[in-house]
C-alpha cells in the first residue's frame, strides 16, 4: 500500500466502519501466523460494536479513503485500556501504528487516566515496549483458554 504517516488520516470510527474495521483486525491478528481455528476463537474479542463506541473512543487510519488501522481505548479506575490497535499487514511499517498510539496516549490522558494498560499479542509487545511501556506480567486471554498474554503498561503522569 505505501502509505506514509503524511498521507494518513485520523477520524472518529462511525457505526458503519464497524464490520470493515473488524475484519481488518482479523486479517492484522493473522499476520502473527495463527491458524484458521486460533483466530475463529479471537473473532468475538477482535469485532467492533456500534453500540460500543460512546463508551470506548475509536478512530480509524485511513489513506486515500481507505482504512489502514484502527484504535479503541477504554476507560476505568482511573487508567485507559488499550482496547485495539490494529494495522493492515499491506500497511505496516509506514508509521500507521506510532500515529494510532500517539493519539491513544492523547485521548488516555485528555480523559485523566494515569496509566495505559495494553493487554498485547505477544507479537506486538516489541512495539509497545518501543513506544514507552515496561512489562507488567501477563493476564489470561480472554479468547484462548489456557493461554497468557503479556500485559504493558504506560504511566502517563
Amino acid at each position: 500500500m505505501g502509505a506514509s504517516p503524511d498521507h494518513i488520516r485520523l477520524r472518529e470510527v462511525l457505526a458503519e466502519d464497524c464490520a470493515v474495521l473488524s475484519d481488518l483486525c482479523l486479517r492484522s491478528k493473522a499476520y502473527w501466523g495463527y491458524p484458521r481455528e486460533f483466530m475463529d476463537q479471537c473473532r468475538a474479542e477482535l469485532t467492533l460494536r456500534p453500540e460500543d463506541l460512546p463508551d470506548m473512543p475509536a478512530q480509524l487510519a485511513e489513506t486515500g479513503g481507505v482504512p489502514v488501522g484502527v484504535v479503541q481505548i477504554s476507560f476505568g479506575g482511573g487508567a485507559a485500556e488499550l482496547e485495539k490497535l490494529f494495522v493492515d499487514p499491506d500497511a505496516m511499517g509506514a508509521g500507521i501504528g506510532r500515529l494510532m498510539f500517539q493519539w491513544a496516549v492523547g485521548a488516555a490522558t485528555g480523559g485523566g487516566a494515569a496509566a495505559l494498560r495494553i493487554v498485547s499479542d505477544p507479537g506486538a509487545a516489541p512495539f509497545y515496549r518501543t513506544m514507552g511501556a515496561v512489562d507488567a506480567g501477563t493476564v489470561p486471554s480472554e479468547s484462548i483458554p489456557g493461554r497468557s498474554l503479556p500485559l504493558l503498561i504506560l504511566d502517563l503522569t
